[in-house]
């Protein structure tokens, strides 16, 4: 557990074709916890669709993780796009720069990767698109099958579901482990650990 604190800022980072769950489970667990500020980032303030077609609202711009603690990007089908985007992950790479604490649902590693912030940890992805996600980045070791992986300052989950599980473990880390299980108590979600299947 770390240090006690006043407000723990979160950035959401949201982007076209995203993927709901990987947006709504861990937004559904830091909701259990009223130290945290938590603000959807996008390219620019407004609706952002989902690949699901539902629309969440960003409140602010990705330049704004400056501001915050921990940023968190989530997968979907528009994680393909971005990869190749340059100027998207210099923006990604800069904003997240002074981040105490970076982390990806599913495929959101992908763009991590892309951006050059997994060089030298270890990081997972969606089992089922593992073998794309880890043919980005140069030296990252990518851990295959597993729910989450915390290497230092970097949490990355594995599929959609996971991040549910990365994010209860998170809330673990910074508030312990007895608030963690009382917030997936609430959720009536069963936890599965770091290192099962995925």
């Amino acid at each position: 557990m770390v240090p006690a604190f006043e407000q723990l800022h979160i950035g959401l980072l949201l982007f076209q074709d995203f993927e709901l769950l990987d947006a709504c489970g861990p937004l559904g667990v830091f909701g259990r916890f009223p130290e945290l500020d938590v603000h959807l980032l996008a390219s620019r303030p407004g609706p952002v669709r989902s690949r699901q077609g539902v629309r969440l609202v960003a409140d602010g711009i990705l330049a704004d993780a400056h501001h915050c603690d921990l940023l968190m990007t989530p997968g979907g089908q528009g994680v393909r796009r971005l990869v190749s985007d340059s100027r998207f992950l210099s923006t990604l790479a800069d904003s997240a720069s002074t981040v105490d604490c970076v982390t990806s649902v599913c495929t959101g590693s992908a763009l991590l990767a892309a951006a050059g912030m997994l060089e030298g940890y270890r990081a997972t992805s969606n089992l089922r698109a593992f073998e794309w996600v880890s043919g980005f980045g140069v030296e990252v070791n990518w851990v295959r099958g597993v729910r989450w992986v915390h290497d230092r300052d970097r949490w990355t989950s594995g599929g959609i579901s996971a991040g549910i599980d990365m994010s209860l473990a998170l809330m673990g880390h910074y508030f312990g482990e007895t608030r963690m299980n009382a917030a997936a108590s609430e959720l009536e979600y069963e936890m599965r650990s770091g290192f099962s299947w995925d």
